[in-house]
């Protein structure tokens, strides 16, 4: 009997790898969701025979149903009609939009699939809380699908967090590692765009040179996998081949490595073990042989002092990160900023006493996080002419 499944993000990077991996003859896909990139869509529901279609943006909803041509297909603007596409719980679905945009719709899907595979990093740093808690109420199986996470729950699934000493994450050191800090001030967006082992989106990739996207990744583990700030670590690693190490108390410790291709942790979220694809490589010795660790260096990337200004408890000061974060970056890339200060700017806003009183305040619910974040962007950008 073929599954029946939904893919939030279908045209992003992470939605058009799933469907790359599936087979037809297994799924039946129930909708796809897009924010604007109606055409690929389109194309989508074509290949796979898909009924229902969710666009988020307006004016690429009004485009879309103009220029389809297939009247059985059913378009929606959001995720309000949900219960008039899904007639029984999902097998599957994949939550990829990025940003905040993607955290309501990850949460209100769980209530109508067993198992959810996210994506979406503000879902799990932001309202980590709020989704644990609909997971338990709905009985939905959780997959996370960034490549250290799910090597970190691929490896811990069915072991208890007391058993567990030390996790470390695994970073490239992106484009940036073995430049002349010196001279950041002087960094083209050019160079900060090619990172040298993985294939990214604009956004993504000068987190990933700021090293603010493995910072996220430390909230996103710490939250997951219910441990402490302390008892996790980042790592150096050039190749990317390795993804996370566990080191255990009874003094094993075990890397989890593969390709640097999110085609793995993507494919073994929706497959059986007895699965396998053709795409996927098999262990590359020559990989093993130049594994190389160092631990990372606060002075080359300064963000990473977040981390110990973080509390423990679950707040709404996550959400203060992630906005002040995303508007610097989109300033940036809008050539509103340099790159140099970047870090200095997020560092320097979070200490102040306008943002720290949120360590102490927890997110009530899903609405009160999106407003909060909403205000802060609105906030920067307008009380804030410069962000030099």
């Amino acid at each position: 009997m073929k599954q029946q499944i939904a893919i939030i993000g279908s045209t992003g990077s992470i939605g058009t790898s799933l469907l790359s991996l599936i087979d037809p003859k297994d799924f039946t896909i129930v909708f796809l969701a897009a924010n604007k990139n109606y055409k690929k869509l389109l194309s989508q529901a074509k290949r796979f025979n898909v009924k229902n279609l969710i666009l988020t943006n307006m004016d690429s909803y009004n485009k879309a149903i103009k220029s389809n041509k297939n009247k059985k297909i059913n378009f929606f603007n959001n995720f309000d009609f949900l219960n008039k596409i899904i007639k029984k719980k999902l097998d599957y679905v994949m939550s990829s939009f990025t940003g905040i945009d993607g955290l309501k719709p990850t949460y209100e899907i769980i209530k109508y699939t067993k198992k959810i595979a996210i994506a979406n990093k503000e879902s799990l740093i932001c309202a980590w809380p709020l989704i644990k808690k609909e997971l338990k109420i709905n009985s939905t199986e959780f997959i996370p699908v960034d490549s250290e996470h799910f090597s970190i729950w691929s490896e811990i699934k069915n072991t208890k967090t007391k058993f567990i000493k030390k996790v470390y994450l695994t970073a490239s050191g992106g484009p940036l590692l073995n430049y002349n800090h010196k001279f950041l001030n002087k960094v083209k967006l050019s160079t900060i765009l090619k990172h040298p082992t993985w294939k990214m989106g604009k956004k993504i990739s000068v987190d990933s040179a700021t090293m603010m996207n493995k910072c996220f990744e430390v909230m996103e583990a710490k939250n997951i996998f219910n441990l402490k700030y302390n008892q996790i670590d980042i790592l150096v690693h050039p190749s990317s081949y390795v993804h996370a190490i566990i080191e255990y108390k009874n003094g094993l410790s075990k890397l989890v490595l593969h390709d640097t291709s999110m085609k793995i942790p993507i494919f073994n979220t929706i497959y059986a073990k007895d699965k396998s694809h053709k795409v996927l490589r098999s262990l590359q010795i020559n990989k093993l042989n130049e594994i190389s660790f160092k631990k990372i260096s606060t002075r080359k990337f300064p963000v990473t002092k977040i981390l110990n200004k973080m509390p423990h408890k679950h707040s709404l000061f996550e959400t203060v990160i992630v906005s002040i974060n995303d508007c610097i970056v989109n300033n940036y890339l809008n050539k509103k900023a340099k790159f140099s200060n970047i870090s200095r700017f997020i560092l320097k806003s979070i200490d102040s006493n306008l943002y720290k009183q949120y360590k102490s305040i927890y997110p009530k619910n899903i609405t009160e996080i999106i407003k909060l974040n909403n205000k802060i962007k609105y906030d920067l950008e307008t009380f804030k002419k410069t962000f030099d």
